[in-house]
Parts: C-alpha cells; sequence; structure tokens
C-alpha cells in the first residue's frame, strides 16, 4: 500500500479510483469478484483507503481484506455517497481509463472534475519472490500437461477433445485454466490464434500448436510448442529451427545487457528476434515478441516494437516468436502451409534470465 500511495504522490494526485477486478485482487489479496461483474471498486488517497461492494461480498471482505474500510452499497446507498462524503478532499483523482465503462465515467466526471489515468500494472510488473513461486508452480503443472497430453494426440483426434483433455489434466492438478488453450492442427496453426474447432487429426497435417496455460493461487503461466505429426519436411524443420534460434538470440541479448548492467527495452529485445527471423527470409512476426504474466496473461511488461518499458529485476514475461505462412507457395517451402511458435515464460533475476517453463524445445515427433 506504501508503494501505491508513493505512486499517487508522485503522480500529483489526491487519491485514485480503481476498477479492474486484477487490480483490486493485487491491492487487497480478494480474489472472489468476477471480471464479468462490476462488483466492486477501491478509493484509495493519502488518509484513507476504501473498497466498495454490496451485501453479497461484505462478510468475506470483513474476515479476508486488512486495512481497507468497507463502504457497503445497496439499501439506498450508492457509491456516488461515498464521491459526495470525500469531494472537499478530493481535487484530482486517478482512474482507469482503460477500464471504466462510458457510464461508470460520466458519474465520476459529476464529482471529480481533474481526472488523470492511473496505472497500477507498473506496479503489478515486479514481482515478489511469492508470486514468483506461484507463477513457477503454474509453470510446472502446465509442462507435467504437455508431457501427458503427447500421450494423447492421435489420428482422428480433433482440436477440442485436445483441449478438454488439457482441461481436464490441469483440473485433476488443483489448477485451472489460464486462458482458453489453443490447440491448432496442420494449416490451422498458421493462425497465430486459431480458434480451437472440429478438426480432426490427419496423417498429412505434420504440424500440431498447442498454446495454454494454467492459473495457480490466481497466478498464471502460459507455454506454446509445436509437435510434428510425423516425419517433418526439410522446410518445416528448417522454420522450426529459425524459431527456436530466434528464442535463443532474444534470451542471449537480454542475458548479455542484465549482466554487463546495462538497460534494455522490451523493443530492443523484440527487435532481435524480429530481425533475425526477416534476415531468414521469413514474414515478420504479426504480434509482439512477448508479454508480462501474473495475475493476468497478458499485463506489463510488453515486448513490443514500440515498447520503452526498461526489464527489471522481478519481471515475469514470454519470449514467444513464431513463423506463420498461411499459403507458402513458393517452392522453397513445397507449398505447404502451417506455421511454429515457441513460447516460454522468464523471469530477470540479478544475474541474468531464468527459464521457468522446462517443456522441451526439441524436435518431437509423435
Amino acid at each position: 500500500m506504501e508503494l501505491l500511495k508513493s505512486s499517487i504522490r508522485g503522480e500529483k494526485l489526491d487519491a485514485v479510483f480503481i476498477s479492474s477486478v486484477s487490480n483490486i485482487s493485487y491491492l487487497t489479496d480478494f480474489t472472489n469478484f468476477s471480471k464479468d461483474e462490476r462488483e466492486a471498486y477501491l478509493l484509495i488517497g493519502e488518509d484513507f483507503a476504501y473498497i466498495i461492494t454490496d451485501g453479497r461480498y461484505i462478510e468475506a471482505v470483513r474476515k479476508q481484506v486488512k486495512n481497507f474500510t468497507i463502504f457497503e452499497r445497496g439499501g439506498g446507498k450508492n457509491t456516488e455517497d461515498l464521491f459526495k462524503k470525500l469531494n472537499s478532499k478530493i481535487k484530482s483523482l486517478g482512474i482507469e481509463e482503460d477500464n471504466l465503462t462510458v457510464a461508470e465515467y460520466k458519474i465520476v466526471k459529476k464529482h471529480f472534475k481533474k481526472l488523470k489515468h492511473f496505472n497500477v500494472e507498473v506496479l503489478r510488473s515486479l514481482k515478489n519472490d511469492n508470486e514468483i513461486e506461484k507463477i513457477k508452480k503454474a509453470c510446472f503443472i502446465g509442462d507435467k500437461a504437455f508431457k501427458y497430453i503427447l500421450t494423447r494426440i492421435k489420428t482422428g483426434v480433433t482440436e477440442k477433445k485436445i483441449a478438454f483433455e488439457i482441461e481436464k489434466f490441469v483440473k485433476s492438478q488443483g489448477a485451472d485454466l489460464s486462458f482458453p488453450s489453443i490447440v491448432a492442427f496442420g494449416k490451422n496453426s498458421s493462425i497465430p490464434h486459431h480458434q480451437t474447432g472440429e478438426k480432426g487429426l490427419a496423417t498429412n497435417d505434420k504440424l500440431v500448436l498447442l498454446d495454454f496455460g494454467v492459473k495457480w493461487e490466481n497466478y498464471c503461466s502460459d507455454m506454446t510448442r509445436t509437435i510434428f505429426f510425423g516425419q517433418p519436411t526439410k522446410s518445416q524443420k528448417e522454420i522450426y529451427q529459425v524459431v527456436y534460434e530466434a528464442q535463443q538470440k532474444a534470451v542471449d541479448f537480454l542475458n548479455s545487457k542484465i549482466k554487463l548492467g546495462e538497460k534494455v527495452t522490451g523493443a530492443q529485445v523484440d527487435k532481435t528476434a524480429r530481425e533475425y527471423i526477416k534476415s531468414k527470409g521469413f514474414p515478420d512476426i504479426p504480434h509482439s515478441l512477448g508479454h508480462g504474466i501474473g495475475l493476468e496473461v497478458h499485463e506489463q511488461p510488453y515486448l513490443s516494437p514500440k515498447s520503452k518499458e526498461v526489464l527489471k529485476e522481478g519481471m515475469v514475461f514470454s519470449i514467444e516468436p513464431g513463423i506463420y505462412l498461411p499459403d507458402f507457395g513458393s517452392p522453397r517451402f513445397g507449398g505447404e502451409a502451417g506455421g511454429v511458435r515457441i513460447e516460454d515464460l522468464f523471469v530477470v533475476e540479478k544475474m541474468g534470465l531464468k527459464q521457468i517453463t522446462t517443456s522441451s524445445k526439441e524436435i518431437i515427433k509423435i
């Protein structure tokens, strides 16, 4: 809380109004609010901290949330009553511009004229030891799930069936999925975020792309592996090798900067992998090289061409280069269609990067 209040002072704000569920969970350690409902808000200033919710959650919040005053909505009271009460104390208010609905914004604007975007994700991007351990546990279960799912891949099985088997295994470990799994067979692997469907696995599909994650005690993992159903062609092996090397070059570049004590941005790491893939004659990566992970699957820091974020000790993020060729067309690739992505999670430590997903990245043939 002190770090938050220091940030509030640094932004020259009197208070902040927090509306996103992930940030509410981060600041209160209360994880039972739904992401699909607007069940709670936080209003935090120098000498006050309110959690605003309704009667469904009051008892649970009272037992679990410390250092917050509860403001109960309902029974004729609403959030605007609290705004009115604190209006004289708050001249400038921080809000989450990328989270408030238009209706909520209109209500806030009616009571506080000076509004400014406030970013809690910056605080979340630096993970403490407890958070990192939870992410590592999620990765451990994800690695087990990958090993398990390799035994379920066979002719005729559908993408949806494999996705179901991943979810069933993860839940058998006492965890949940961190996002709906992406399972792509054959030419479907050329779509970076393919919508898992009813396609059955055929002997000529060759490529099987698996992108899935685990949520353990509210913290997420994310991993992608591309495996081969049968013997890969020469061009497919070439593509796989280039993606593998692109990831390794990004890791080596970042490690060298960390060990020299030099600052490095997400954009610089992204460029290292992106330029390598292009130098080999393949199309540009159609997505960022990586993203932070924690309470959400995608959060700061971002490894993208526009990222100015400096990568620091305690940050956890993915590095996930990919090559996607929906229509090879060229004789070099034999007219094949498909894609390869390799994704792992890394944590920045004092002496360098540590990979925390451990599934093999050697070519796997089933």
